[in-house]
């Protein structure tokens, strides 16, 4: 698709929003692709996301990342849903069609699976019991997308247990939720831990974790990126498993929606994350 004469908008709705580096990763793809246009960090607040979805075709808009708060508030809103977002209960990406209509997809799951495989190319979802931390919209993409990979068990920690049994019941039987006190005993024989809580977060308190009975082999993921090593990924990496934080996902979710908003699939590039990583640790 050709965008010689349009000036391309898009951006990133959250509130607060100005610690994302979605416009920093998106504004290089529009350079290195020598387009003309912007992406935005919009903050909108709760009360204000209707009316700024409204506005996003008449403003210009192609479409818009979704991130915390809106990303299950913005769905009353919209048009249509993609099987992921359904599956889901959560966008994290709209598409502000040509006939004014938004389309609702989630990228997450994808940007998840993606970052993991590039850690480690032999990594399977079916290579044994999985353990995932939370339940909030971070953990729906994670369980999401190891279910699509073929996991047969994820044990589902999480300190509010109607919570994580609502995530649960709506994502699949593959899915065994486990008290807050049974954390380190969920660890015993999986083959892959996630962190999907902002525990470890800048500003947040650490996850508290005794990895003594994880596998050596195990893969260790934290979908957090600032910092881009937590205390858990520091302490996987002192035993000795492959880590991987939550730049990687960040960074392969956004070609799907360049593909959705302009028709174009950019690259993800070993440049790319170091320009990221170098604004992170600074």
């Amino acid at each position: 698709m050709k965008h010689t004469d349009q000036f391309l908008l898009a951006g990133v709705i959250g509130f607060p929003i100005m610690h994302s580096r979605s416009p920093m990763m998106h504004n290089y793809w529009l350079e290195k692709n020598h387009l003309v246009g912007r992406y935005l960090p919009l903050a909108i607040r709760p009360e204000h996301l209707e009316g700024a979805l409204r506005g996003l075709r008449p403003l210009g808009f192609s479409g818009v990342n979704v991130t915390i708060p809106h990303k299950q508030a913005c769905i009353p809103f919209l048009d249509e849903l993609s099987p992921s977002a359904l599956a889901m209960g959560a966008v994290s990406c709209i598409h502000a069609r040509d006939d004014g209509s938004l389309y609702g997809t989630n990228n997450d799951a994808f940007g998840f699976i993606r970052n993991l495989k590039a850690s480690n190319p032999h990594w399977r979802a079916d290579a044994g019991p999985i353990t995932v931390i939370g339940a909030g919209g971070g953990s729906r993409a994670v369980c999401y997308g190891l279910i699509q990979e073929g996991a047969q068990e994820i044990r589902l920690v999480n300190r509010n247990m109607e919570k994580a049994q609502a995530l649960a019941s709506s994502l699949g039987p593959q899915i065994k939720v486990l008290p807050w006190g049974q954390l380190n005993e969920s660890l015993s024989g999986v083959k892959t831990l996630v962190n999907a809580t902002s525990l470890g977060m800048v500003g947040q308190p650490p996850l508290q974790i005794d990895l003594s009975d994880l596998d050596r082999d195990a893969l260790v993921t934290d979908i957090i990126y600032i910092p881009l090593e937590t205390e858990l990924i520091k302490a996987a990496k002192a035993r000795g498993h492959v880590v991987t934080n939550g730049l990687g996902m960040l960074l392969h979710q956004g070609p799907l929606a360049w593909k959705l908003w302009f028709g174009i699939e950019p690259e993800v590039t070993d440049e790319l994350r170091a320009l990221l990583e170098k604004s992170i640790e600074s």
